[in-house]
């Protein structure tokens, strides 16, 4: 995570790369449309690393997360030209049993809400035992001492007792460690946080993100960490991720991303920042909606909302270029690469969306 003493972007380059994301499709097949929800995403995760994605409700986010976790269902499915490999096996041919063996015990997920993980029939201590026994093949006396152990770990006191206890008897701050518990008992090398600490308030949603913080830093886990709020991206990824209707427009190491935004839409979800911009009187905001991606992307689909759209963003898609020389910061914008003229810029653009069309259909 984002810290103090975060490696350096050569030391994470030496780091097992867990989660390797290429590619990425997942639609959505309905009667009237095709929605296509995550549309061609590429990113890695290694070993001890976070990495954030930050976009607006109905940016892809969650859709890229169920994804991973093989967890999108009909009218739903990942295209077949997707990858999604896990220490360099492939998982999107996998079988629903296979799918299985990997959650959870290879990546876990922890949702935003955790009354949708936690079961409000059984107690707490009943579900961690329950992880444990199926990815740990643990039980009885063993599973319970692991379960209390899990719970003194994420900070939850007088854990004997807590374990008989149900999920309304405990805060939604306690919920939200109980449910990151469930993961760490499955004992993953990749946890996917899923807008984790939105319903949380500020004191609670600090005390979770410093656990995290916390438990990478023990366990060597990767991070992905999915949220709306680019204050939390900035606390705690090591790189960045900017998503809109369900394509990354900007990827870069965190500090990068802050200090040089170069994609429209990231400076304008850095302008609605309150602690960024202390002393406005009324921060800037981005008029407009993320629309429901339906068609080819043939055009900028932030061009309707961007201030800075001329004539040809609405008919060439930009492609992810190289907008630093000296780090790996990219945009996908046609305003980039900036030493570039208008006309030239538009070509090369245009001749990177035909080579990823002809790579596309040769495979």
């Amino acid at each position: 995570m984002n810290s103090d003493t975060m490696t350096t972007p050569t030391d994470a380059d030496d780091r097992e790369t867990l989660l390797s994301v290429s590619n990425l499709r997942t639609s959505f097949y309905t009667d009237k449309e095709v929605i296509r929800a995550v549309d061609g995403v590429d990113f890695e995760i290694r070993a001890g690393e976070t990495v954030g994605i930050v976009g607006e409700s109905g940016s892809g986010k969650s859709v890229t997360a169920r994804s991973i976790m093989g967890l999108v269902e009909s009218p739903g499915r990942i295209e077949p030209d997707s990858s999604i490999q896990y220490r360099g096996n492939e998982l999107t041919t996998n079988s629903e049993s296979e799918w299985q063996d990997i959650r959870g015990g290879d990546i876990a997920m922890v949702f935003q809400d955790p009354l949708t993980s936690l079961n409000p029939v059984y107690t707490v201590g009943n579900q961690i035992k329950e992880a444990l026994r199926l990815h740990q093949n643990l039980r009885g006396s063993e599973a319970t001492k692991e379960a209390t152990r899990l719970l003194q770990e994420v900070g939850i006191p007088d854990a004997p007792r807590r374990l008989r206890e149900y999920p309304h008897q405990f805060s939604g701050g306690m919920r939200q460690r109980a449910v990151i518990a469930m993961a760490l008992a499955c004992d993953p090398s990749v946890l996917i946080c899923d807008e984790p600490t939105t319903a949380l308030d500020v004191t609670i949603q600090a005390q979770i993100l410093e656990l995290l913080d916390k438990i990478q830093e023990e366990e060597g886990i990767g991070i992905m960490f999915i949220t709306h709020d680019m204050g939390v991206i900035a606390e705690v990824s090591d790189r960045v991720n900017v998503m809109y209707a369900g394509e990354f427009v900007e990827s870069a190491p965190v500090e990068d991303l802050f200090e040089n935004p170069k994609h429209p839409y990231t400076q304008g979800l850095l302008e609605s920042i309150p602690s960024k911009n202390a002393g406005k009187r009324r921060l800037d905001t981005i008029e407009g909606e993320v629309p429901t991606p339906t068609d080819d992307p043939t055009y900028c689909r932030f061009a309707p909302r961007c201030p800075k759209a001329f004539d040809e963003c609405e008919v060439v898609h930009p492609e992810s270029v190289q907008v630093q020389s000296d780090v790996d910061h990219s945009a996908a914008c046609l305003l980039y690469p900036d030493e570039q003229s208008t006309e030239e810029r538009v070509t090369t653009h245009q001749a990177a969306g035909d080579d990823a069309a002809e790579t596309g259909e040769s495979q």
